[in-house]
């Protein structure tokens, strides 16, 4: 991310980036924002929901996209993709509680802790951040998945942290009292099955992508750190 915010191929070329599928003049994710709204004025934020028909925005939140990704276009898909359900009834209240709580636990906890600017409201942070963690641990002895014996929701929301976690959030966000490889047996095998077994995953982490977005990013200037992309942790993910 520079100063304009996310950039296409066609203006970064980095390894593995891509052009704006539908406007390949695209230079920024601004610029598609702008061609809804010339005056909008808020953030440029990824991801963003697109309809090609009516060229506008539908959405840009994340929480709300994948809701929208598990049913409202079912009868457009073949049925053993319409049939996977992140969110089944049976399991609703369960996976809203929890993903409501690793929101603002662990999503945004790892940002709680990594823009703070006074030392005592950073121990309360990281401290609140582990504690956290802690009952993640819990939750997943002896389980594959958060909830019930399948994959839901609150695993692919909690897993998009964790998969940052060593890469990033350790060093750049000073998350560092554990690692997720040293200090959390359970979230650590959880993950990797996850990325190995699956490769809806494996096929949609690009850790040269994670590391570079956040350590050479302009959205991070606050935090007052060089530019310099680290080497670890290596390997950016370990095998089964």
């Amino acid at each position: 991310m520079d100063s304009e915010g996310w950039p296409f191929a066609n203006f970064n070329d980095f390894p593995g980036a891509e052009n704006d599928p539908f406007h390949p003049e695209s230079k920024h994710l601004r610029d598609v924002y702008l061609r809804v709204d010339p005056t909008y004025a808020g953030r440029f934020s990824v991801p963003l929901l697109w309809d090609k028909k009516t060229s506008k925005i539908v959405n840009n939140e994340s929480s709300e996209i994948i809701r929208m990704f598990n049913d409202a276009f079912n009868d457009l898909l073949p049925k053993e993709k319409a049939d996977v359900d992140l969110r089944p009834e049976a399991l609703r209240a369960e996976v809203d509680e929890l993903v409501d709580w690793m929101q603002d636990a662990i999503n945004i906890g790892v940002y709680k802790v990594g823009f703070v600017k006074e030392q005592q409201a950073y121990e309360t942070a990281v401290t609140t951040l582990f504690e956290a963690l802690d009952r993640v641990e819990k939750l997943l002895e002896g389980k594959d998945y958060l909830i019930g014996n399948q994959l839901t929701e609150a695993d692919i929301r909690l897993f998009v942290t964790i998969v940052r976690f060593d890469p990033v959030y350790v060093g750049l966000f000073k998350c560092n009292i554990r690692t997720i490889r040293d200090g959390y047996p359970n979230i650590h095998l959880w993950m990797r099955k996850l990325y190995w077994n699956n490769p809806v995953f494996k096929d949609t982490c690009l850790f040269d992508h994670i590391k570079t977005g956040y350590y050479n990013s302009h959205n991070f200037t606050p935090i007052e750190l060089p530019r310099i992309v680290p080497k670890g942790p290596v390997p950016d993910i370990l095998p089964l």
